[in-house]
């Protein structure tokens, strides 16, 4: 007695037959863009910034920490002449990777930020130069991070070695409010990298750039 075949089986019987269209990073969550807004102030010193601080009413919310910022690009410096960043910072024993967009014209420095923190940056290192990029300036600073009761904003100490300053990042009237409470004006405001500043720093002197670095890390 021979077999006997199975109809096929009708669409409306079982499940639909055809292929869903291919999607790019389907179920991944969409990365919103973070939108950094600062400015810099120029301080005389470490000892004075933090005594301004105290008395404006900030307080410690991060410990003094010491930074080493690698700024990686393609030979060409393809992201520089975009006006972006790639970045691979370690503070202690954290580190992070961040892009940053081109800056916006305004009163402030304002770009989209992305960051994440990363486990191995050695590793992270390997795998971008296996795609084209390399070290391209490096400097370091030692950061502490002050807020207020509001905890509207942040205010940073760094203390680099082409001088001190104080970052004061958040909303655009916060930052002027705290930038008047701390004594400064609008005409005091910095909206550069520290890059710029230190490349203005060695020819304003005569000096040759290469990394801003402190003297026992110039090797």
């Amino acid at each position: 007695m021979g077999s006997r075949r199975k109809p096929p089986i009708k669409p409306e019987q079982g499940a639909n037959l055809s292929l869903p269209a291919p999607r790019v990073f389907g179920g991944l969550p969409t990365v919103r863009p973070n939108r950094e807004i600062e400015i810099k102030l120029r301080v005389a010193g470490a000892r004075a910034a933090r005594s301004l601080l105290r008395t404006a009413g900030f307080h410690v919310r991060r410990r003094r920490v010491f930074e080493d910022n690698a700024i990686l690009d393609t030979p060409d410096l393809a992201l520089r002449s975009r006006g972006c960043l790639l970045r691979v910072r370690t503070a202690g024993a954290a580190a992070t990777l961040t892009y940053k967009g081109p800056s916006s014209a305004g009163r402030y420095k304002s770009r989209q930020e992305l960051e994440i923190a990363i486990s191995a940056p050695g590793m992270a290192f390997s795998i971008f130069e296996n795609l084209g990029f390399h070290r391209v300036f490096r400097y370091q600073k030692y950061r502490t991070e002050y807020s207020e009761a509001s905890a509207r904003g942040v205010v940073t100490l760094d203390e680099t070695p082409v001088g001190c300053f104080l970052e004061i990042e958040g909303a655009p009237r916060w930052i002027d409010r705290t930038a008047r409470k701390l004594g400064f004006r609008e005409s005091d405001y910095i909206r550069v990298s520290y890059g710029v500043l230190y490349f203005q720093f060695c020819a304003e002197r005569g000096i040759k750039p290469g990394d801003m670095v402190f003297p026992r890390s110039a090797t």
